[in-house]
């Protein structure tokens, strides 16, 4: 037994000393070493203590730079869609490649809607008053400058006709060969004047209603009109119409009609003769052209060129017979000798060879 308990001793001491070389080798490894002591241990996160938080006095991060051009945005969807046409819509622009992206500022500015002001209805009384204000400072300048060139008594004159005096005058014009008095009515006012007036007053002629040889501005100005209105039928079946053709036509005739009136006062001032007719007066023939020159558009519309140039025959040659039969009376020489006479017949046939020719120049172009 004492050698058994002498091997258990033993064996004993012999595992104690195995213990304690392990644990001595054991703690020889893990004890690290100078240069493992002054490093640092690994991280197993990132430290972030030392980076700043947002708070009081700190500036948050930038937003992210707005997309490219080309992508889809939806934020840029949704503000289309609620502002379609407002100054807060998305409007993207171009960006240079290279370059970095910019943010966009976007300012708020008031759209203008003209149809609230115009609905506004006291906008619309001060516009009424400046207007209605306008045009009666337009109307009292134009009838002060007026007065002083031409009466408003003379120019009712020429507009005092009726319908039986309208339908005579354009039967005058167009079929004048079977008429026989060819002589103006006056009305004297000699028996008003006073009797220690030595010279008469002088007669004036009765207004057109009350005699058919009377010159008026009435058929003129209708037939003038007319005559333009139906230049743009005739242009329009052509094929050739414009608005501007209409101002073109217009404009040229007003241009003819003044070189004509400027021709005849020339012309009596050259020959040195003596009339009764005033400017009004030779408007008003120089106008009558114009119901000659609407039958001879018809005849070109209904009936092609044939037509055009056998109207153009038949009232040219009306025309000149009615002035040398209705000036012939109204036109005199200054010195009533035989030279004056030829002088005055000379101007007769001016007058009435101007308005054949001056008929041809305004509508063989329509027609053409």
């Amino acid at each position: 037994t004492l050698q058994n308990w002498n091997k258990q001793n033993q064996f004993l001491l012999k595992t104690k000393q195995k213990m304690s070389s392990g644990s001595r080798r054991h703690r020889g490894a893990s004890k690290p070493t100078r240069q493992q002591q002054g490093a640092a241990p690994p991280a197993l996160f990132d430290d972030t203590s030392d980076m700043p938080q947002a708070g009081f006095g700190m500036q948050p991060p930038p937003p992210p730079p707005p997309p490219q051009q080309g992508f889809y945005d939806p934020s840029a969807h949704q503000a289309f869609a609620s502002d379609p046409y407002g100054a807060g819509a998305y409007q993207p622009q171009y960006q240079p490649p290279g370059q970095p992206q910019q943010p966009q500022q976007q300012s708020y500015q008031p759209s203008f809607n003209p149809g609230q002001l115009l609905n506004n209805p006291m906008v619309n009384d001060m516009a009424m008053q400046y207007g209605q204000q306008v045009f009666g400072q337009g109307t009292q300048y134009v009838q002060e400058n007026l007065n002083k060139y031409v009466t408003n008594s003379r120019i009712k004159y020429y507009f005092a006709v009726d319908n039986a005096y309208v339908g005579k005058k354009l039967m005058l014009l167009l079929f004048p060969y079977a008429n026989k008095n060819w002589s103006l009515k006056y009305s004297s006012d000699e028996q008003a004047q006073a009797p220690q007036q030595q010279q008469p007053q002088q007669s004036v002629p009765v207004a057109p209603r009350f005699d058919v040889n009377a010159p008026d501005l009435y058929i003129p100005v209708m037939a003038f009109v007319t005559y333009i209105l139906l230049c743009g039928v005739a242009l329009g079946i052509g094929n050739k119409f414009t608005p501007e053709q209409l101002g073109v036509l217009t404009s040229t005739a007003l241009v003819w009609l003044l070189v004509e009136i400027l021709a005849l006062l020339l012309t009596f001032y050259i020959f040195n003769l003596n009339s009764r007719l005033r400017y009004l007066d030779l408007v008003a023939y120089a106008g009558y052209k114009y119901v000659g020159m609407i039958a001879i558009v018809l005849s070109g519309l209904l009936f092609s060129s044939l037509g055009f140039y056998i109207a153009l025959l038949w009232f040219g040659a009306a025309l000149a017979f009615f002035l040398i039969r209705t000036l012939n009376f109204q036109i005199q020489a200054a010195d009533h000798s035989s030279e004056g006479h030829k002088r005055r017949l000379y101007m007769l046939l001016f007058i009435a060879g101007l308005q054949p020719l001056f008929m041809w120049l305004l509508t063989a172009r329509v027609l053409s």
